[in-house]
């Protein structure tokens, strides 16, 4: 049997209010994948989506779904 979970992983709003538009830094998803592959969580798709924040700002985010065996 399988357990599931979804999560949107996205970067801080700071960036997006003091530069108009902030990215996913790379080295923070990586820890954030390798936290959750310590836990037996395996990604099984992710979907990449900008956000729209207090309507001139935007933002990038990822939505995760996760999947691992249920102990």
């Amino acid at each position: 049997m399988k357990e599931y979970k979804v999560v949107i992983y996205q970067e801080g709003m700071l960036g997006s209010l003091f530069l108009g538009e902030s990215k996913v830094n790379p080295l923070k998803f990586t820890d954030f994948l390798n936290s959750n592959a310590e836990e037996g969580w395996r990604v099984v798709t992710m979907e990449k989506d900008v956000r729209r924040m207090l309507l001139l700002f935007s933002r990038e985010a990822y939505l995760v779904i996760l999947e691992r065996d249920r102990s």
